[in-house]
């Protein structure tokens, strides 16, 4: 079955009616990534003169400078300009997760349809880098993924009921381990569930570049006028900071923005970069995608869970020799903060967090 791809489109509309060009947000988001015009022109293919009538088409609708040009030191964009892209980016870190989900499911659908099919894998799993770069070693490999993304609860009840071959889940090292498996022990109480390592990985706190608002541990984030922004409730990670905070008897309800939420780690480290929060908690990798400094605060072991009567089908041990190439574990370990050493090593849940194999 072919791939279906659904890609979030905005547009903004003045109040005449007149709408900015989709291609210029597009170009404005490349500006930033690229550091100039030039190059961003370059990038997208676009002609000098084609991307500066669309900065001038915008610089019009919206009665303001979006670049700013200075001799010898190419363009920079404005503060609506910086506010545009950073607008994309939180767009795109919001919804693209929901939109492959989607995509995944028409897909498997569709696919079920038609003869010769490949086999199919039913991944559920909050979204993440390690799961993307999973999923699209498996397309390459000819397998069709029917993902789709949701927080660890909603995971690990859907392989609970039989409604997926396999579940991301995630538990930190050390003594958190027992508290987080006693709170999920209603969906894991199958003898024959196992475990297929992926990664160990670092979560911890997200700051703008430089730490203006000088955060250094969690204590910090208690302090008057301090702007958090959280995971969503029910995902594994607002719980491993919950955890952590009632550690150190620091009380959650004390933190300006605790009870505000977004639905990826992407979406947490945008709403930081973005000038939106000055804090937020989530896995290393957004962070540095979108500059800022990070801090971390937990180790915690990243795995699938599935049956173990389902190892044996063809999906499952396609799944395995992915995650045990070298190549896909070279990728996983380019990751900051991660380590894919045990990458497809399968363990039983019930030996799985004993003391030697926790410590891999």
């Amino acid at each position: 079955m072919d791939k279906i791809s659904i890609q979030p489109v905005w547009t903004i509309q003045t109040p005449d009616g007149s709408a900015v060009p989709t291609r210029l947000l597009t170009l404005l988001v490349q500006v930033h990534a690229q550091g100039s015009l030039l190059a961003a022109c370059q990038h997208l293919g676009l002609s000098y003169r084609h991307a500066w009538d669309l900065v001038r088409q915008g610089e019009a609708l919206f009665g303001t400078p979006l670049l700013h040009m200075a001799r010898g030191k190419g363009s920079k964009l404005s503060a609506l300009g910086e506010k545009l892209v950073w607008a994309d980016h939180r767009i795109a870190a919001r919804l693209k997760p929901v939109l492959d989900s989607l995509a995944s499911e028409l897909a498997a659908e569709i696919g079920r349809l038609v003869v010769h099919a490949p086999p199919v894998l039913r991944l559920h799993a909050s979204h993440g880098f390690a799961i993307e770069a999973l999923v699209s070693g498996l397309s390459q490999d000819g397998m069709a993924v029917e993902r789709r993304y949701g927080s660890s609860t909603e995971a690990v009840a859907a392989l609970c009921d039989h409604a997926c071959d396999a579940a991301g889940f995630h538990v930190p090292l050390g003594p958190l381990a027992t508290a987080t498996l006693a709170h999920y022990a209603r969906w894991l109480g199958e003898p024959s569930l196992c475990v297929i390592d992926i990664a160990t990985r670092r979560q911890g706190l997200m700051v703008a570049c430089g730490n203006p608002a000088k955060v250094y541990e969690l204590s910090d984030l208690l302090r008057p006028g301090l702007r958090f922004i959280n995971r969503q409730a029910g995902s594994g990670t607002r719980f491993l900071l919950e955890r952590l905070l009632a550690a150190q008897g620091l009380d959650a309800g004390r933190i300006s923005g605790f009870e505000q939420g977004e639905f990826t780690h992407a979406a947490v480290a945008a709403y930081v970069a973005s000038g939106m929060a000055d804090v937020g908690f989530g896995l290393e990798p957004p962070a540095r995608r979108f500059g800022l400094d990070f801090m971390p605060l937990a180790n915690e072991r990243y795995f699938l869970l599935c049956h173990a009567q389902t190892l044996d089908r063809p999906a499952m041990q396609q799944l395995l020799a992915r995650l045990r190439d070298p190549a896909m574990r070279a990728q996983l370990d380019a990751l900051p903060g991660y380590d894919a050493r045990h990458a497809g090593r399968v363990t039983p849940l019930v030996e799985a967090f004993q003391e030697p194999a926790a410590l891999g």
